[in-house]
């Protein structure tokens, strides 16, 4: 005799929740498998206390290594800043999307995005963009020597 499926009704969750796994390995997951891996201890023989110590320092120093690398990232965020608003009011030279080289006069910084845009004759182009920078009184040699001036 044929067995007929049921269908779930009345309220019951038919559906499982589905969780993103992690991709990085935080303190949170370290400790969620310390504490794993106390609770599924052998009684008779539970864990070696040099070996807790070991696994505690190291999650102090994924912790310390997590910590720096967000650190430098910031820094160098803050370094692209500096470096896109030190570009106001000098000539710099970028290479547009048909490979053309412009040169232009930087006008204006934003950071709205993640990487900053310099305004350079109405475009905004991103700061890894730019290829070269000259400054406007570099132009101006004083090393020429001048002309005397005439008499009369």
């Amino acid at each position: 005799m044929p067995v007929e499926a049921v269908a779930a009704s009345g309220g019951i969750a038919t559906e499982a929740t589905t969780r993103a796994p992690k991709q990085t390995m935080d303190s949170e997951v370290f400790m969620h498998l310390l504490v794993t891996q106390l609770r599924n201890q052998d009684p008779s023989s539970p864990m070696d206390t040099n070996e807790m110590i070991s696994q505690t320092t190291e999650l102090a120093s994924m912790e310390q290594l997590t910590s720096m690398a967000k650190m430098d990232e910031e820094n160098f965020s803050l370094q692209m800043r500096i470096a896109a608003a030190a570009l106001i009011g000098q000539t710099v030279t970028y290479t547009d999307g048909d490979g053309v080289a412009v040169t232009g006069t930087a006008k204006s910084v934003s950071y709205a995005s993640g990487v900053p845009t310099v305004n350079i004759n109405g475009e905004d182009v991103l700061l890894d963009q730019i290829s070269g920078v000259v400054d406007g009184a570099a132009d101006q040699s004083t090393d020429a020597p001048k002309a005397p001036a005439a008499t009369a």
